[in-house]
């Protein structure tokens, strides 16, 4: 066995609290290079983890401490309900972070086994540099698209999302955010195989990522989408209306009012006005009034983008009696135009569990647990990604707008219709919820959306972070958190289909399986 340091004698500690540290990557901290060191000591103790058990606790406990600082913000969002005790999000979080530590540790477990399963096996040090870093790489590829895809999924803060701040980003229009995820685990094995002195296999995996990202800033320049000579106009509004009085009665029209005075005065020129998710306390199909309130906030060309709810009722009868209840509901977006016409509705289609719907309600409610979005009835789910046709105006050509729905922003390789490829994607968000570290993260996950499908995405938020990202996943303008505006922009140009847009969450697999290959021909080479 190779000589350790002495703080290696307590590697389920130091697994645990490099797994805290390493979640300082993401925004808002966005502390990345800590997170390469923090994973190069991950890879460090599943090389010298004497068996299958240690090698997967050991990532078991990382995944712990990197889920729990991650999402610390879930806890805030226990704080705007009072059928559950407010102290209870705290502990959300700590389970959460249990369940979603266990893919780690299938990946740590996963590269264990296989470096060992390797031909021509010689001593612990051979069986545990390159290759276990290659293999690590690719089983972190499949385990996160395996907690992005069971039991409804939850694929918030993927490794890859660390990179957005870099050069390397652009590399997702090829190999996804999965694929970058990889390339994390390689920059960590580069880094740890340099403590460990072995320069020529640290060169062998750093000058490959040094590469990639040159090529990300070519792409970037080459790429880039051609300027409109006229481009839509548009206003994307952030309100700063606080979750203690979002679903208020006696802030109704206080709220409307905000909205409406920051939407401006109508214009000529047609203008694209984009309001948040939920933003409307009425249901558009069924109250004509709302309708024609909306409506007279619009010029004659412009066209309104809200969120709002559809609702269905079912017939009940009891006691000779028929009567009417809530049966679901659907978190939707309305098209709606000057002559207060709906013209389109997209449904919300991944639901968050817990937050729009109650999982076995059955079981869960008799113990007093609900919802946390307000409300009697379960949000049904959308048929998923579609285009929605948007009619021209003056200075507007026709428009085919994609819908993502808050959370749904956040599943790669899920937010586009390819066969009828939008524009551009609209996403309107409640991240009033989410405290100050929720919606900077979530923004950075919209801009490698933005960057995967080479598509301007436009968020609208009632307290922030609003922001317009251009097709290259650049911040063009945004909001703060906790300020009332608006932004007026131009409509920037989607840019060309990507690789990735092509084929998907596929690239990331073909990644992963190139990274087995190249471990195999590591290893051989070795001897």
């Amino acid at each position: 066995m190779p000589h350790r340091h002495p703080l290696l004698a307590r590697p389920k500690i130091l697994a645990f609290a490099a797994g805290l540290i390493s979640a300082t990557g993401f925004a808002p901290l966005s502390l990345w290079p800590v997170t390469i060191l923090c994973f190069a000591l991950l890879i460090l103790l599943v090389q010298i983890a004497p068996d299958r058990r240690a090698a997967f606790l050991r990532g078991w406990l990382f995944g712990v401490g990197h889920f729990t600082v991650g999402l610390n913000w879930i806890a805030h969002a226990f704080t705007f309900q009072d059928s559950m005790p407010h102290w209870f999000g705290y502990g959300a979080v700590v389970l959460l972070s249990l369940y979603l530590a266990v893919y780690p540790g299938l990946a740590t477990l996963t590269a264990w086994i296989a470096v060992r399963s390797l031909p021509d096996r010689r001593g612990m040090k051979d069986r545990s540099s390159s290759a276990l870093v290659l293999l690590l790489a690719a089983s972190w590829i499949g385990t996160e698209y395996l907690r992005a895809t069971m039991f409804t999924g939850f694929a918030w803060n993927p490794l890859g999302v660390i990179w957005v701040p870099t050069a390397l980003a652009h590399s997702a229009a090829v190999l996804g955010t999965y694929g970058l995820s990889g390339l994390a685990i390689v920059a960590a094995g580069a880094v740890q195989l340099g403590f460990s002195r072995r320069v020529r296999p640290a060169l062998a995996m750093a000058v490959p990522l040094v590469i990639i990202a040159i090529l990300g800033v070519i792409w970037s320049f080459y790429a880039a989408p051609s300027r409109q000579t006229s481009a839509p106009a548009i206003r994307i509004v952030q309100p700063n209306i606080g979750q203690d009085v979002k679903y208020s009665a006696a802030f109704e029209m206080a709220n409307f009012e905000k909205l409406a005075t920051l939407s401006g005065r109508p214009t000529s020129r047609g203008r694209l006005i984009f309001w948040p998710e939920a933003a409307i306390p009425a249901y558009l199909d069924m109250e004509p009034e709302w309708r024609d309130r909306l409506a007279s906030l619009l010029g004659p060309h412009d066209l309104l983008l809200t969120g709002g709810e559809k609702v269905y009722f079912k017939e009940v009868q009891k006691d000779g009696y028929v009567s009417r209840v809530l049966a679901g509901a659907r978190n939707s977006l309305w098209v709606l135009d000057p002559q207060a016409r709906l013209l389109g509705r997209y449904d919300k289609s991944h639901l968050v569990p817990y937050g729009e719907y109650l999982p076995m309600r059955q079981l869960l409610e008799p113990i007093g647990l609900s919802r946390l979005v307000p409300g009697d009835a379960d949000f049904w789910p959308g048929p998923g990604a579609r285009s929605l046709p948007l009619p021209p105006g003056t200075g507007r050509p026709s428009l085919k707008m994609g819908v993502q729905i808050c959370y749904e922003i956040i599943f790669s390789g899920h937010v586009v219709d390819q066969a009828n490829r939008p524009d551009f994607i609209f996403n309107p968000s409640n991240d009033a919820w989410f405290g100050s570290w929720g919606p900077p993260q979530h923004l950075a996950q919209a801009r490698l959306r933005a960057i995967e499908e080479a598509l301007p995405i436009l968020r609208s938020t009632p307290t922030g972070i609003s922001a317009l990202i251009d097709a290259q996943g650049r911040i063009v303008d945004s909001l703060p958190l906790g300020e009332a505006g608006y932004i007026d922009a131009l409509l920037p140009s989607p840019g060309g289909t990507t690789l990735f847009s092509r084929v998907g969450n596929w690239a990331a697999l073909l990644l992963a399986l190139a990274l087995v290959a190249l471990a195999v021909a590591t290893r051989r080479a070795s001897h």
